[in-house]
């Protein structure tokens, strides 16, 4: 695989779905990538990137982000509120909003320093006791709730489960998304991005497919 398989097989997805070309944004799961790999893909030109940790973030990203212009960090794995702060200043995007406590925390912030990442409303649309996100039947209460902080609430995220066919929980993130006025869908990995596109992903987060395998974690 690489970047450019990617981009095309993206393109390709674009233009079956009928979107327009560009419509879709790739961000590169750089999560515990060697350094050496990262900058290999920035050489390439990819400028969005997602992480799953804050610190492994704020380790990896200030230096590159002095040699390569137009950096943007999207955070997609869960928050923890007691690092809330700390995204906020390193990341452009949070698709993991999950819970009233941590909207609470970005409002806070948001009013302190007068900004806030784009944020994504994680929706567990499989009901997995063991996995973040707001239930479908709350998610409707749960961005009015953000909104009623003055959020930026910009879309919804969710990870379908292992073993279930993506293409059912991508097409109820579109339905809860649209009744909700949400323009922005984040869904769709390596193994199922074409399909998240046909049913309306903004997006997509790729990352085994871009870098290779992961070194751990």
């Amino acid at each position: 695989m690489g970047l450019e398989d990617i981009r095309a097989r993206l393109a390709k997805a674009e233009r079956e779905a009928g979107r327009a070309p560009g419509s879709v944004t790739l961000v590169a799961v750089s999560k515990v990538q060697p350094l050496a790999r990262v900058e290999a893909v920035l050489e390439q030109g990819q400028r969005i990137f997602g992480e799953n940790k804050v610190q492994e973030a704020a380790g990896k990203w200030p230096g590159f982000r002095d040699r390569f212009d137009g950096v943007e960090l999207h955070l997609i794995g869960p928050l923890q509120s007691n690092k809330s702060r700390q995204a906020v200043e390193l990341f452009d995007a949070i698709h993991s909003l999950d819970r009233p406590k941590l909207a609470r925390r970005l409002a806070d912030h948001a009013q302190e320093g007068g900004a806030c990442p784009d944020l994504f409303i994680q929706v567990n649309t499989g009901e997995e006791p063991q996995k973040a996100g707001v239930l479908p039947a709350e998610t409707d209460a749960f961005v009015a709730e953000c909104r009623g902080m003055d959020l930026p609430i910009r879309g919804l995220m969710c990870i379908p489960p292992v073993g279930e066919t993506p293409s059912l929980h991508f097409a109820l993130l579109a339905k809860i998304a649209a009744r909700n006025g949400l323009a922005g869908l984040s869904m769709g990995m390596s193994d199922d991005f074409e399909q998240a596109v046909a049913l309306g992903a903004t997006h997509v987060r790729v990352g085994s497919a871009i870098f290779g395998t992961r070194s751990n974690g």
